[in-house]
């Protein structure tokens, strides 16, 4: 009877994580502790235990000041978890000694070896009405899984000036500077939709990694 659904059976490889397919990642536990978004669970097998991490006190007043409101579980043990949120697309990086900035609306999960932190991008006046403002730094080496609406492009920023959607930026690599931009001018004639003035200029080298959405918005009920 379950023959139809064979091309939906789970995928086995061994390794920390696995994507099961673009919008759903597998986590082996027993090859590593991961931190994880609250309520991006959607299933798992075996013996695996989560324990609430809201980051320290430091990063618990930055993200109370900062509006930047990323909520994360830890998971471990030797069982397999499995990982979602909104049917977004899943897109698996590797950090090696390295740094990533990241909207938190589009971080899934990272290994626990990871150090993270909230982060300001400079702008004076103009970060007061940017919405990608404050973002989460990823420092280390380890496993990254983020999120995107939609097919990302990565963009290199060497290669020209570069200018973004604070919203529509998912991450961008270590060696890339930030600042804000305004454009009163440009206001509802650029961006997706949002009417917003500001954008977030990259420099420097390395790439970042742009979705064609603003992001989900949450309908308050």
């Amino acid at each position: 009877m379950g023959a139809p659904l064979d091309r939906f059976a789970e995928v086995e490889t061994g390794e920390a994580f696995t994507l099961q397919n673009p919008r759903l990642l597998k986590v082996e536990l027993s090859e590593t502790t991961v931190m994880a978004r609250n309520g991006s669970m959607v299933a798992y097998q075996g013996d695996v235990h989560f324990e609430h991490k809201g980051g320290g006190l430091g990063r618990m007043l930055k993200k109370a000041a900062t509006g930047e409101g990323l909520r994360l579980m830890q998971a471990n043990g030797s069982g397999e978890l499995f990982l979602a949120n909104d049917a977004m697309l899943v897109h698996v990086l590797s950090l090696q000694n390295d740094s990533l900035t990241v909207n938190g609306k589009n971080i899934l999960a990272f290994e626990a070896g990871i150090e993270w932190d909230v982060t300001r991008i400079k702008g004076g006046a103009t970060g007061a009405i940017a919405g990608g403002l404050f973002n989460i730094q990823l420092r280390g080496s380890g496993l990254v899984a983020l999120l995107s609406d939609g097919e990302p492009l990565r963009l290199d920023v060497s290669e020209a000036p570069t200018f973004v959607d604070p919203q529509a930026a998912i991450a961008w690599s270590g060696g890339v500077t930030t600042n804000l931009k305004t454009d009163m001018q440009a206001k509802s004639l650029i961006g997706l939709g949002s009417g917003e003035s500001v954008q977030l200029g990259m420099s420097g080298q390395g790439w970042v990694l742009v979705q064609p959405s603003e992001g989900r918005q949450v309908v308050a009920t």
